[in-house]
């Protein structure tokens, strides 16, 4: 069921939330900054921490006629932020005239309808592939060159070498941030990614005459500072040089685009990762090489700097694959953010294992009515079991976004998604240790024999997820969904105590408390369920004398 009566219909249904205003004013505000400090990172917008909560777009809905299939999926699941394409055919159809109508058109039907946008460059990469570049591009492979493969034939990637190809693509860029700069002085665009899943495949580098002439020097020195290595290409990274190699002058492009277009308005940007395996160093052509995968990033920060962040696209299903994947990213000069990640209702978990790591963001893909699915990448329909799953989440999140964002920019912060085999997680955050169950009912314990139970619903669904915040020595915010939380004293201390549990909201940035949980809503730990739900828990010890 994906048609636009049911989308209606979830969205008049009040049993998830309701999504705060994103912006309703006209004048310029400040253009957004990402901040870093103590290894902890902020999207700032509107001078104030931001947290995303994304959907992006499919591919071909970057036309004005087919908005109108968006904006009822992302009103639904609660969403603040629209991740879409803007391609270079449609900006510059011929060289040198340039057409904004399509931009323009999603500038206003964004303000209309509250939401911001992450705007996606499609220019020479496209999950590697120049498709949406114009056809006077396509066509032209003197001009605008390909890859050579080692036999000598053309690969289907455009070169990173090529000057022309980069000064083109430069120029058309710096076109549409023109365009941001004079037309939206409040800021709708909060943060641009240039170039799509940057890399190549089957052939890990480009094998015609100039490129191996390159390849036989010594690496940059640069690259030789930032990495410790030194010497040739071969002799700094072995097996891996080609894709090392490729990296370098894959991000040294990416990078011009960037510093031109941060010059004319200096948007965050960042680059997003078709991945490998989480723990392996990857075939060198067996991957995107060149893209920015998280055993490269170092290359990238080095041949980039005009590049904020890098981020990884996650359509792993493996629980433990995509944790790993958060955890490669989450860095101290490195924001967390997960750009694209498979809408399948499992996915809706590792939302608060992203922002339980301070993470900026989240975006599951493919998200509007417009009857495609990547199955199995993603979900086999946008149903309602689908969008509610991130619904969920969202709708938690969304009255709150900018304080817990602000809270995860100055607090520790911890999440956990359910892992596949059920098995229970646990930190220690201060004097306690936190620990996130999976489904149980939220009464009673799972070892109980006197007393018949069935297994809950949920008991075997790839679903829940838990996000924490300490704010202060005493004080943990606590989030949820179908997840059975429980503070102990880290150290087995036998007077520890839960004072209180509230929930409530954060309004004017002050904490505000609807109801305090008691008696079977505590007895047996802290049941986040199937409805938006946001904790206050307050800890102490008694006085054992």
């Amino acid at each position: 069921m994906k048609s636009k009566d049911f989308i209606a219909s979830l969205m008049l249904a009040a049993a998830i939330g309701v999504a705060a205003p994103v912006q309703a004013q006209d004048a310029a505000t400040p253009v957004p900054r990402l901040e870093s400090r103590n290894g902890r990172h902020a999207l700032i917008v509107d001078g104030k921490p931001f947290l995303m909560l994304g959907a992006q777009a499919n591919n071909s809905s970057n036309y004005p006629a087919m908005l109108d299939a968006v904006w009822p999926v992302l009103d639904a699941m609660h969403a603040n932020t629209l991740e879409i394409p803007v391609a270079w055919e449609q900006v510059e159809p011929v060289e040198g005239k340039f057409d904004f109508t399509y931009l323009q058109n999603l500038l206003d039907a964004a303000r209309a309808h509250d939401k911001r946008v992450v705007l996606l460059w499609f220019g020479t990469w496209k999950n590697t592939s120049p498709s949406y570049t114009p056809a006077w591009v396509k066509l032209d492979n003197k001009r605008f060159p390909r890859m050579k493969a080692p036999d000598g034939s053309d690969h289907y990637v455009l070169t990173p070498l090529s000057q022309s190809t980069m000064a083109a693509d430069r120029r058309a860029f710096v076109k549409v941030m023109e365009y941001l700069r004079d037309h939206d002085r409040q800021n709708t665009v909060i943060m641009v990614q240039p170039e799509n899943e940057t890399g190549s495949y089957r052939v890990p580098r480009d094998f015609s005459a100039a490129a191996n002439a390159l390849f036989a020097q010594p690496i940059p020195a640069a690259l030789a500072k930032k990495t410790g290595k030194s010497g040739s290409w071969d002799a700094a990274f072995g097996k891996q040089a080609p894709r090392a190699f490729n990296t370098w002058y894959v991000a040294q492009f990416v990078n011009a685009l960037a510093e031109a277009g941060k010059a004319v308005k200096p948007l965050p940007m960042y680059v997003n990762a078709s991945l490998a395996g989480p723990s392996n160093v990857p075939d060198p052509t067996g991957v995107a090489s060149g893209g920015p995968q998280w055993d490269v990033l170092d290359i990238w920060k080095a041949a980039a700097p005009a590049i904020d962040f890098a981020a990884p696209d996650i359509y792993d299903r493996n629980s433990a694959n995509a944790v790993q994947y958060l955890d490669k990213y989450a860095r101290p000069d490195n924001a967390l953010m997960v750009p694209e990640i498979g809408n399948a209702k499992e996915f809706a978990r590792f939302f608060w294992a992203t922002i339980g790591r301070g993470g900026i963001g989240f975006a599951p893909f493919g998200m509007d009515d417009t009857g495609y699915f990547n199955y199995p990448l993603g979900a086999t329909a946008l149903d309602k079991e689908t969008l509610t799953a991130f619904a969920l989440p969202y709708g938690t999140l969304a009255p709150i976004a900018s304080d817990w964002a602000k809270i995860a920019y100055d607090r520790p912060t911890w999440g956990a998604a359910k892992p596949d085999d059920g098995a229970v997680r646990e930190t220690v955050m201060g004097k306690w240790k936190i620990s996130a169950d999976w489904g149980q009912w939220q009464f009673g314990q799972k070892d109980w024999t006197w007393i018949p139970t069935k297994p809950a619903p949920w008991a075997d669904q790839p679903v829940g997820g838990v996000a924490v915040a300490q704010l202060s020595d005493t004080e943990y915010l606590v989030m949820g969904d179908h997840v059975r939380v429980n503070f102990s004293p880290a150290k087995g201390e036998s007077n520890g105590v839960i004072v209180a549990v509230e929930e409530g909201t954060f309004k004017d940035g002050k904490w505000v408390t609807t109801r305090v949980w008691n008696g079977d809503q505590t007895d047996y730990g802290i049941n986040l369920i199937d409805r938006p739900q946001v904790l206050k828990i307050t800890t102490g010890f008694y006085s054992s004398k």
